[in-house]
């Protein structure tokens, strides 16, 4: 009853069936991947006829970017450097107007110094008070220390003034003792 050719022509069978069914379905599978392939190719002739061009032209782009980026650089430096200019200008100029106003200022004082020079009254002579020089008497021995006790007196209370001392310094006491004796 089991007869193994039987079998095996059976298996035959199914085998060659189920590859026949295989190729089948596998034939409009096997269109679709034979027009992808072609797109595909289509596809990377465009890219190698496109892509150098347009990597060139990205390239130059960028080379134009950084002359640009450089021409601002310089042009902000060169502006820079002109603000600094203005601005010593206007210090410059401030100097100057202010060394204006001093000139003007001394200048107006001098005229009205002139001014008033000009147009005081003249003072009347004295020639009778006053005698020149060599017309006055000699001074006597006594006048003449007189003359310097004061003018040592003054010398001695402008010290003081000036210093804010209230008692005087032992060698202001020992001067005055010896010209005391």
């Amino acid at each position: 009853m089991i007869d193994p050719l039987f079998w095996l022509g059976l298996s035959l069978l199914l085998v060659a069936a189920s590859l026949t069914t295989l190729l089948v379905a596998a034939i409009p599978a096997l269109q679709e991947l034979a027009r992808a392939a072609r797109s595909a190719e289509k596809f990377f002739d465009t890219l190698s006829r496109e892509l150098p061009p347009t990597l060139n032209a990205i390239r130059n782009t960028s080379l134009e970017i950084t002359d640009l980026t450089d021409d601002v650089s310089e042009g902000v430096k060169s502006a820079s450097q002109v603000v600094k200019q203005v601005d010593h200008s206007l210090d410059s100029a401030k100097k100057q107007a202010q060394n204006v106003q001093v000139t003007t200022r001394s200048v107006l004082v001098g005229v009205k110094a002139a001014w008033k020079t000009f147009t005081r009254p003249k003072p009347t002579r004295r020639s009778t008070e006053c005698l020149p020089m060599n017309e006055k008497p000699p001074l006597t021995l006594r006048e003449r220390e007189a003359q310097r006790q004061e003018n040592r007196r003054t010398q001695l209370e402008t010290y003081r003034l000036n210093n804010g001392y209230g008692e005087t310094a032992s060698w202001e006491r020992d001067l005055n003792q010896e010209d005391l004796s």
